[in-house]
């Protein structure tokens, strides 16, 4: 009896441990290292769901992930998930054959996503789905509502309010904007933040009708708008980082912010206290559309040679469910691209509202396929700009000029 039992138990054992030798587990990179708790539980969720696939974590610093992974996937040594850039981020790795081709048939889901998410990670040249569409994210402006509440300001509906506003807080001796320019990325931001508006989608039609540039006289009086209100920004804002920009906002000591939504998680951990709203940047005119600048900032996407390639494609599917959105935007602070997802958040909900409203987040969206890439062209002529190096005239003269190296819309 004791010979059958101690058999038994040996072949139960042999038997879990051959469950657990078919058991997969999948790698998956992202540059958000800061989201590593809630992944984690994601993760959780998926297995508990799919118990013969497990996934493990593994996050790089944000400016080196673009080279890290396609270094990796370049030697086969990759992930099998990975979180992708957008826009030209993805055409890098799509073009070179190291991401799994997607549509309707593996990924049902993506039906129902937007046009605009859907072109954030396909291939222009073949018209190919590379990656689910994480989330969307949106250029406005952050405000601290006890300040605005303490000065007696509400949300500006034209530029002359918007500039009163300002003058009102620097008479308070509270800083307008806590924005600085020194992180490169950040005059891009504030462009469209500030003056999507002013902007209008008349000219964003145009622009990508190739019916105008950006020496379009709209686009040179939205610079000149950015020049004149980055005097409300901090003294000696040139010499600015992102870091301590963030911290002037999180600690009081200014009444707005001028970027992306992606910053409210953040400001959020930083001061817990802190009472945050947003807004669009007003036009001239208070009848004037007030637009925020869109863009979708990642997906989800499997390396072409994964280690189990059914496996990932149901993570994939699980990255484009309601149930997994509904835990991001809730968890993470982030507007899905999934739709149909509701928020907890009524200042997530407020950003979802003015998406509505909205064009796109254009050097990034739009010029980011070829050298040198509209981002490099605004960053650099805002900086000129708000040096006192360059006019708005300058700067948008440089841009039309340095992108008609590669966009055939430009071309004399």
């Amino acid at each position: 009896m004791k010979r059958l039992l101690l058999g038994a138990a040996i072949a139960c054992t042999s038997l879990l441990s051959a469950t657990a030798t078919f058991a997969t587990e999948l790698s998956f990179w992202t540059w958000r290292q800061e989201d590593k708790a809630e992944y984690e539980k994601f993760f959780a969720d998926f297995t508990k769901a799919n118990p013969d696939i497990t996934i493990k974590f593994e996050a790089f610093e944000a400016t080196n992930y673009n080279t890290v992974l396609s270094t990796a996937l370049a030697g086969g040594k990759g992930p099998d998930l990975m979180m992708t850039r957008t826009y030209g981020g993805i055409e890098s790795l799509a073009g070179a054959g190291y991401l799994m081709p997607l549509d309707d048939k593996k990924i049902p889901a993506v039906k129902g996503f937007s046009e605009a998410a859907l072109a954030s990670v396909t291939m222009r040249s073949n018209k190919t789905l590379y990656a689910v569409p994480a989330a969307s994210q949106t250029m406005l402006v952050i405000y601290n509502t006890e300040i605005f509440q303490k000065n007696g300001i509400t949300e500006p509906k034209s530029w002359d309010e918007f500039i009163a506003a300002c003058e009102k807080l620097k008479a308070a001796g509270v800083m307008p904007f806590a924005n600085g320019t020194a992180t490169a990325w950040q005059n891009e931001t504030i462009v469209s933040a500030l003056t999507s508006s002013i902007m209008g989608k008349a000219f964003y039609a145009d622009l990508m009708a190739g019916k105008t540039d950006f020496n379009d006289k709209r686009y040179v009086e939205a610079l000149t708008k950015l020049k004149e209100i980055s005097k409300y920004f901090p003294e000696g804002f040139v010499g600015l980082d992102y870091a301590s920009a963030q911290q002037l906002f999180t600690s009081g000591m200014a009444g707005m912010f001028a970027g992306g939504s992606f910053e409210l998680a953040n400001f959020a951990k930083q001061n817990p206290s802190l009472k945050m709203g947003v807004f669009a940047a007003p036009g001239l005119k208070a009848e004037d559309e007030k637009l925020v600048g869109l863009f979708f900032d990642s997906g989800f996407g499997a390396n072409a040679k994964p280690k189990d390639e059914a496996a990932a494609v149901k993570f994939l599917n699980y990255a484009a469910s309601k149930d997994f959105a509904q835990a991001f935007a809730n968890r993470l602070s982030n507007v899905s691209a999934v739709p149909g997802v509701t928020f907890d958040s009524p200042l997530l909900a407020k950003v979802a509202e003015l998406n509505k409203n909205s064009i796109a987040y254009m050097t990034l969206v739009n010029f980011r396929y070829g050298e040198p890439t509209g981002s490099n062209l605004i960053q650099a002529g805002v900086s000129k700009l708000l040096n006192g190096q360059a006019t708005p005239a300058d700067v948008g003269k440089s841009m039309t000029d340095g992108l008609a190296a590669w966009y055939a819309p430009f071309k004399k």
